[in-house]
């Protein structure tokens, strides 16, 4: 029989709370999200994260451990061989990806693929290198609106990114472009993780502005994962904000955009005045977009800040037969050098209005143990070739 009724997955993207050991093969020596912004900020009060054991969890400037914590925690270790957001997430619901995804940060895409493009799309493609979303629009955004131009551009993560004036180019097009690229980008050399449409509005620079119309076309999982099994087994299994995109609409149920992360964590707590049986799964993504791969501790400090205050909302509404738990997908040191994700452990912590016990945990070998432990609440099979053990029996 299940013990409980409703989950509740979030994913703060990003917040890493301190090297693996294997990080130096990434190129991450001595990184800590969380710990860096915790020096970095004059004032992290987080004191609903604080009351469930971040603190007791990892040492923290300013936020002190408390003595009697609300939750369960500790450190996951990732096992699969990357740092990025698919493989993280896909992680957490099973999958052990050893081929890391294709990444074009350095070199811009191949002149072939970029060739190809061109090609169905009939236009020529600027841009074409490493770079921020606002920083592309202003340099080159007049450039395609009124030379009828089609930005392509890349990050640090494995994306190839595709802009499209909303009034100009339109929706329906910018989405047709990506559907292109998304066919072409499944060849091995140039397989990356996601194809994004990055629709903005505006006509001159200082003026341009995207907007919330983003999709992403990721690539399917690479195998079934525990939301394929609850969802075959009859359960709910709802995503908020990124999931649906990073899993390709897989073993999802019901699918909610966010606008923002605070909209995401406002979107929760609506989900958690409803009633539902399953999973309620959310990824909030402007931790790693607006802040970690910016650089700025001091805007990252403060977005962990208005999340904590949104969970201080959505403590008081979880039942005797809820669970919560609160983990990350990689790290992204906003004050180490570069752009890139940081290859770092994540917390995992739990609460339940129900547990009678609280603590530190033994540290996880992989993320897989949180879709293994839903898996386990809602007695359902794991599928076959995934990863991880359930942690179930150790929360109560």
């Amino acid at each position: 029989m299940k013990k409980y009724k409703r989950i509740f997955t979030i994913v703060i993207d990003s917040m890493g709370i301190g090297a693996m050991s294997d990080s130096d093969k990434f190129g991450d020596v001595g990184v800590d999200t969380l710990g860096h912004i915790a020096k970095t900020v004059d004032s992290f009060q987080i004191p609903n994260l604080q009351k469930l054991g971040i603190a007791n969890l990892k040492e923290l400037d300013k936020v002190a451990a408390v003595e009697k914590p609300l939750g369960y925690y500790c450190a996951m270790k990732e096992a699969s061989n990357g740092k990025d957001t698919m493989t993280g997430h896909w992680e957490m619901m099973g999958i052990h990806t050893t081929k890391p995804f294709v990444t074009f940060t350095e070199t811009g895409f191949p002149k072939e693929l970029i060739d190809e493009l061109e090609k169905r799309f009939g236009k020529e493609i600027i841009g074409n290198k490493s770079a921020s979303g606002t920083e592309i629009l202003e340099e080159l955004a007049e450039q395609e609106i009124y030379e009828d131009k089609v930005i392509v551009y890349t990050s640090a993560d494995s994306v190839l990114q595709i802009c499209g004036n909303e009034d100009t180019m339109g929706l329906d097009t910018l989405y047709r472009y990506c559907e292109i690229a998304r066919e072409l980008t499944m060849k091995d050399e140039w397989r990356v993780g996601r194809i994004i449409a990055r629709p903005y509005v505006g006509k001159k620079k200082g003026e341009f502005k995207r907007t919330s119309n983003r999709h992403d076309y990721a690539l399917k999982p690479s195998g079934a994962t525990a939301m394929n099994a609850l969802k075959d087994a009859g359960y709910d299994v709802i995503s908020v904000g990124k999931i649906n995109d990073i899993f390709d609409g897989e073993g999802v149920t019901e699918s909610h955009k966010s606008k923002s992360s605070v909209h995401g964590m406002e979107q929760t707590i609506e989900l958690a005045q409803k009633d539902f049986t399953g999973l309620c799964f959310v990824n909030l993504v402007d931790f790693d977009a607006l802040w970690g791969h910016r650089r700025d501790p001091i805007g990252y400090g403060k977005e962990i800040e208005m999340f904590d205050e949104k969970l201080g909302q959505l403590l008081p509404l979880l039942k005797e037969d809820d669970l919560l738990i609160i983990t990350a997908d990689h790290g992204n040191d906003p004050t180490y050098t570069g752009t890139d994700h940081t290859r770092e452990k994540v917390p995992f912590i739990a609460y339940s209005p129900s547990f009678e016990g609280n603590g530190l945990l033994e540290e996880t070998d992989c993320f897989a143990v949180i879709g293994a432990t839903i898996a386990d609440n809602f007695e359902v099979k794991m599928p076959e070739g995934t990863i991880g053990s359930s942690i179930l029996d150790k929360l109560a």
